[in-house]
């Protein structure tokens, strides 16, 4: 008998699994492919590792600016996917280690959920049936493929093949402009690829302040990126993608097509059915303490499809075995950071201004250049970026973050400790900031309410 089963490696189930052993739940993890789930194997370790390279391409175009001759910058495209592997190896490795440390059993194959008697769980792997009495749902989510004609006879490409590419695309196509697609622009156009992203909102990113969506798609449109938005794709013909676009049809080309409309929650194939869970919007429904309506069945990460990333996931997996240990604890989504990893790179947390106007939030906000931190002007010859910041009118606490500019994604911790601490700007106005660094952007944006 098991203390805790979980269904699934990923960012959710791995760290779940590492907390409940810490608390000395007997624990058992199921994972048909391999620990780390998709993040670590098909997409965040992999797409930052790549991304990393075309930064270092990118740095090495710009080096004249700084005084440095670098001449006849190529790539090896073979080197650069090999070392991609050796990273995910090494850490999917350490999760192992981790879990082998934690004396957590590791069932590696398909998991199926046989029934739940007296508030047991049984799931049978491997022909061996296991008798479990919490269980934490974790299995992730898969690419979402729209509906569009023509398109399952092409052959084209999602998060996971295209991380599996032997050579760089002369061209490609991206429908859609969120957060995967425009990474990927990013990445390949760096890379010398003719990239072009249909996108059906008005701008690209969305959710993201739009201001941010489109400094950058200016940015990536000087890399020679081409963007087309207000575009519903109508077909896709072999290695020709239609659309329309005010009325009009269009017609492009590309080598490869990369299809990065979304995700959606993986809740079949392991017999969810059995346990007769509540479901919400495509996901599993679970409250504030990652429990669904089944007694001692949680959930987390994906596949409740609420807020899809990773580090979402984990902490998600932390409050269910919080909870089922019986320390108070509660999953709260008002500080949860969000980072695109593109050049530059954008990265937010708390509300935008809409959901501020949404919730009815009287509130105030302000904007300065990142050239305010002599850091960044020091770094960043002849680029542009900025933060935002959003505050109650009536207190001055801080509600959102809103950052554009390298590196947004190793500052943007900050802003959401002072978002979860409920601080004010009287608060971060006493907080002393390293100089020079370019997390002083913070400080100057909130001392600029001071002139209010």
């Amino acid at each position: 008998m098991y203390d805790l089963g979980i269904l699934g490696g990923g960012p959710a189930g791995y760290v779940a699994a590492e907390r409940a052993a810490e608390k000395g739940l007997k624990t058992v993890i199921f994972e048909k492919r391999e620990l780390g789930g998709v993040c670590l194997n098909e997409g965040c370790i992999p797409a930052k590792t790549l991304l990393y390279a075309a930064k270092i391409a990118d740095n090495a175009r710009e080096a004249s600016k700084y005084g440095l001759k670098i001449n006849n910058i190529s790539f090896d495209f073979p080197v650069m996917m090999r070392r991609k592997d050796k990273v995910v190896k090494k850490l999917v490795n350490g999760v192992a280690a981790r879990m082998k440390a934690g004396n957590i059993e590791v069932v590696k194959g398909e998991a199926l959920i046989e029934k739940y008697v007296k508030n047991i769980i049984h799931i049978r792997s491997n022909s061996k049936v296991y008798e479990c009495r919490n269980l934490l749902i974790c299995t992730g989510s898969e690419a979402l493929v729209p509906l569009i004609n023509g398109l399952p006879e092409t052959d084209y490409l999602t998060n996971r093949e295209i991380l599996q590419l032997e050579s760089i695309p002369e061209s490609l196509n991206i429908i859609g402009g969120g957060v995967v697609g425009i990474e990927f622009a990013s990445l390949f156009s760096s890379l010398g690829s003719k990239v072009a992203v249909v996108e059906m909102k008005e701008e690209i990113l969305p959710g993201i302040e739009p201001e941010m969506g489109k400094l950058l798609r200016e940015t990536l449109t000087k890399k020679g990126v081409e963007f087309y938005l207000a575009a519903q794709v109508n077909e896709v013909k072999g290695k020709e993608l239609e659309f329309e676009k005010e009325g009009n049809q269009h017609h492009i080309n590309a080598e490869k097509l990369l299809v990065s409309v979304g995700r959606k929650p993986n809740i079949e194939g392991f017999g969810l059915e059995k346990l007769n869970i509540e479901l919400y919007k495509g996901g599993i429904k679970i409250d504030s303490n990652c429990r669904t309506n089944i007694p001692n069945v949680y959930a987390a990460g994906d596949v409740t499809g609420f807020s899809l990333l990773a580090h979402t996931a984990s902490r998600e997996g932390e409050v269910a075995v919080n909870h089922m240990t019986g320390r108070k604890d509660t999953m709260r989504y008002n500080a949860i950071p969000a980072v695109v990893y593109t050049n530059p790179e954008i990265a937010c947390v708390g509300l935008t201004e809409e959901q501020a106007r949404e919730k009815g939030i009287d509130y105030k906000v302000k904007t300065l250049p990142m050239a305010f931190a002599g850091r960044f002007v020091a770094e960043n010859e002849g680029k542009n970026g900025f933060a935002k910041i959003i505050v109650g009118k009536t207190f001055g606490e801080i509600l959102g973050v809103h950052m554009i500019g390298n590196p947004s994604s190793e500052m943007i911790y900050g802003a959401a400790m002072a978002i979860e601490a409920q601080l004010r700007i009287d608060d971060l106005q006493e907080i002393v900031f390293p100089h020079p660094t370019i997390s002083e952007i913070f400080r100057e944006t909130i001392f600029a309410f001071e002139n209010d």
